[in-house]
């Protein structure tokens, strides 16, 4: 049967991803038990798995209550803040689901928390509080070489890869992205789907790589606009982009 991939909204702006092939369904960073679960009662679904990118309480906050209703495998990375996950998972791993016939490759992408990873397979990137559409995460643990490291690893993958991050924030991170790039096309047209989108109270999510790279700011801290951009912010900045990403990271955090 074929997968569909659907966001169960929670708490003010988290999404719980739910895939599914109309029998089986895997949840991904449950931060609610109450939402998803009823999800799966409402469309007459079996729980099979959990995917979980990092140990946030908006993430896994629900974990604890849907295992004891259904103890399924957990999927994560290994950190003592996460002791739900039974599946540890590092750099280079992969993540089975074969009620789903899903295979994720995982990626290690330490900056917003020391232990974030990331599963990507089947045109999909579950990023978690990695990369959000026209954004990144803030840097709780990590640093900004970090997190550079962690998004040259999305950058490079495939175009038509579908990010499924955690937060409806593109409308605001679009305010902000044209405060660095205001004469980028890309971002202008992205900003302006994102108004419609939200005037209608649609989800924004989930844009291609190929449309982040041409307007997320923080995948874009290579080219010229965005270093200039960073450089008159803060002058002396130089153009290496972790040194670039940690300007404009801070300017997101004070805008």
């Amino acid at each position: 049967m074929p997968l569909s991939v659907e966001a169960i909204p929670a708490f003010e702006t988290n999404y719980i991803w739910a895939i599914h092939n109309g029998h089986d369904c895997v949840l991904v960073d449950p931060g609610s038990s109450a939402e998803p679960m009823a999800f799966v009662q409402r469309r007459g679904l079996k729980l099979c798995a959990l995917l979980l990118t990092h140990h946030h309480f908006d993430h896994i906050g629900g974990v604890d209550d849907i295992l004891a209703r259904h103890p399924v495998p957990t999927w994560g990375p290994k950190d003592p803040r996460m002791p739900q996950v039974n599946q540890h998972l590092a750099e280079g791993d992969q993540a089975q689901i074969p009620e789903l016939a899903l295979v994720f490759d995982v990626l290690e992408t330490p900056g917003h928390t020391t232990t974030h990873i990331v599963y990507h397979g089947h045109d999909m990137l579950l990023a978690g509080d990695t990369l959000f559409s026209i954004g990144c995460g803030r840097l709780f643990e990590g640093t900004p070489a970090q997190m550079q490291a962690s998004l040259d690893k999305l950058r490079g993958l495939p175009d038509q890869t579908r990010v499924y991050c955690a937060h409806e924030y593109t409308l605001d991170n679009c305010r902000f992205a044209l405060q660095v790039e205001p004469d980028n096309p890309a971002l202008r047209e992205r900003a302006e789907q994102a108004r419609r989108l939200r005037e209608q109270d649609r989800i924004t999510l989930p844009p291609t790589l190929a449309e982040e790279r041409a307007a997320n700011p923080f995948l874009r801290t290579r080219e010229a606009s965005v270093i200039d951009a960073a450089n008159h912010h803060q002058p002396g900045t130089g153009t290496a982009p972790a040194a670039v990403f940690g300007v404009i990271r801070s300017w997101k955090d004070k805008a």
